[in-house]
């Protein structure tokens, strides 16, 4: 035994393992290392397409505690998809915009330098050394205290939230939406103004719920994930249900759920396999969410069977349709209870023994992302950004019969198709692109995920309110709903099925939706 074994020091040679083992894989020569339990092994990635991987060592892997983000999705909870797959997008794109502020500055540093060294020396003087000035300024600029720029820097944050994004052009439309609803314009004017005003706030109330979880622990901000997550579509159901517009609010619900679980789960697939020829994902968590969907389906069978084929009263199906929004709202509590509490660290440390596969952009280190704002200014933003879209909600909900009958559109073709664009359509973007970056457990977890929450969650609550309310909010949905519903469950089960996706599986989901959409197209029954 050597003196360094002897004194419990590593040799140099397993040292330098990572290193020659990489250049000999390079060269062709290399072989695939056993796993060991050391802290620092040394692990052989492939790519999608089975072709030759490439040593890493992982020492630039995450500890074991912490949860790789393509990797969480599809253990940690449906939830809080939406979030991490905001959270994916804005830190690409944060560092994107880091990346060409940085590089412009070392443009701009060494512009300086050269212009300051092209002034013609004297005649035998000593040349100037660049790199000690670009170090002096390097250092000037460090000597900066931060501290005065720490309030500019929040409050730019705190509108870069209003207006960092580039669907926030849509925010021009709040004055026609005001002056068109305050002075009594056509339907249509109200209903499009009022349309458009939604699509950025649904987004801006998202980015400030998670900058409000992001000061709390993982069970709160589960909690405000899961509270906050469809936000929109709860307030537009609710103000539909105010106004007694029952068929509305339950094609809105049937609608969000055809929306997320075939048209952006079909482009999920479909632009993800233009990029990989076959994409992989997490088949048991994609299996059980399917599970729960076939649970709210058999919740809103029910009083359907009921209401045609037995004589039960009104009052019967109302009493059925409350019993079964208590079970699903109770099934979901127990979702979360499970998720938060009694088995988190299951969840995260199978998610931690995971390795994220796709590009590039999975083999970069992610870092935990810090609030960018204090915690009253996102619960200050969260409050106004909710204010506005009960407000504007509401114009949009009482311009809906005017607008069918300005237009010759059915009540249930704007509640089925229409009205889930809003709370949905800037996700829907962020799921197709989290595809397309080969993260399909996070992209799942966004779309099933949705319809996760909507049936157990969104659902019920429209029956409770209406409860309250003496509002005669009940779950007998039209039989052909229902049947679509159904059939749409078993559809997306076949294709989650093999724990692989296609181009052709996407294309299979989105012309579903589509002849789904053509049918209710021309569906004219206005009074239901």
């Amino acid at each position: 035994m050597s003196r360094n074994q002897s004194l419990g020091e590593e040799p140099l040679d397993s040292l330098q393992h990572s290193s020659n083992t990489r250049d000999s894989t390079n060269n062709g020569r290399g072989h695939r290392p056993a796993l060991s339990d050391s802290n620092f092994p040394t692990v052989l990635e492939s790519s999608n397409n089975g072709a030759p991987g490439h040593f890493v060592s992982s020492m630039s892997m995450q500890h074991p505690m912490e949860v790789s983000e393509n990797a969480a999705v599809g253990e940690v909870g449906t939830f809080r998809s939406r979030a991490m797959a905001r959270r994916f997008i804005n830190t690409s794109r944060r560092k994107l915009l880091e990346k060409n502020a940085s590089v412009k500055s070392m443009a701009s540093t060494d512009s300086d330098v050269v212009h300051a060294g092209e002034t013609t020396p004297l005649v035998g003087a000593i040349p100037e050394d660049r790199s000690s000035t670009n170090l002096d300024m390097m250092g000037s600029e460090a000597s900066v205290p931060k501290e005065d720029e720490e309030p500019q820097n929040v409050w730019k944050n705190f509108f870069d939230f209003w207006f960092g994004k580039p669907v926030s052009i849509f925010l021009l439309a709040t004055p026609l939406a005001l002056w068109a609803t305050v002075n009594e314009w056509s339907g249509a004017w109200i209903f499009w103004t009022n349309f458009f005003v939604l699509l950025p706030l649904a987004s801006i109330l998202g980015d400030f719920t998670e900058e409000a979880a992001l000061h709390t622990n993982e069970t709160i901000g589960g909690l405000l994930n899961a509270t906050f997550g469809n936000c929109v579509e709860v307030i537009v159901a609710l103000q539909a249900l105010l106004r007694d517009e029952i068929r509305v609010v339950q094609a809105s619900m049937i609608g969000s759920i055809f929306s997320n679980l075939l048209l952006v789960l079909g482009c999920c697939f479909l632009f993800g396999g233009y990029f990989y020829k076959e994409q992989k994902f997490n088949m048991t968590s994609a299996t059980a969410s399917m599970g729960l969907l076939a649970l709210s389906s058999l919740a809103l069978i029910l009083p359907t069977p009921y209401a045609k084929y037995f004589e039960v009263q009104d009052q019967d199906v109302l009493m059925i349709s409350r019993a079964a929004a208590l079970v699903l709202f109770s099934m979901y509590v127990q979702l979360l209870f499970f998720q938060l509490h009694t088995h988190r660290d299951f969840f995260e440390n199978k998610a931690a023994g995971k390795d994220g596969e796709g590009d590039e952009a999975d083999d970069e280190e992610e870092e935990e992302e810090a609030p960018s704002i204090p915690m009253w200014m996102a619960l200050f933003g969260l409050g106004i950004v909710t204010l506005l879209v009960a407000w504007f909600s509401d114009a949009l909900v009482g311009s809906i019969d005017d607008f069918c009958e300005e237009t010759g559109v059915s009540r249930t073709f704007v509640g089925l198709i229409i009205l889930p664009i809003v709370g949905n359509a800037v996700e829907h973007i962020t799921a197709v692109n989290v595809a397309m970056k080969n993260k399909m457990d996070l992209s799942l977890g966004v779309a099933i995920g949705s319809c996760t929450q909507i049936a157990l969650f969104v659902v019920p609550i429209t029956v409770i309110v209406g409860w309250c309310t003496n509002k005669n909010m009940t779950l007998n949905f039209p039989h052909f709903e229902i049947c679509l519903y159904v059939l749409s469950i078993f559809t997306v089960t076949i294709a989650l099925g093999t724990g692989r996706s296609n181009w052709l599986l996407g294309s299979l989901l989105v012309t579903t939706y589509v002849m789904i959409a053509i049918g209710f197209w021309f569906e004219k029954v206005v009074n239901f």
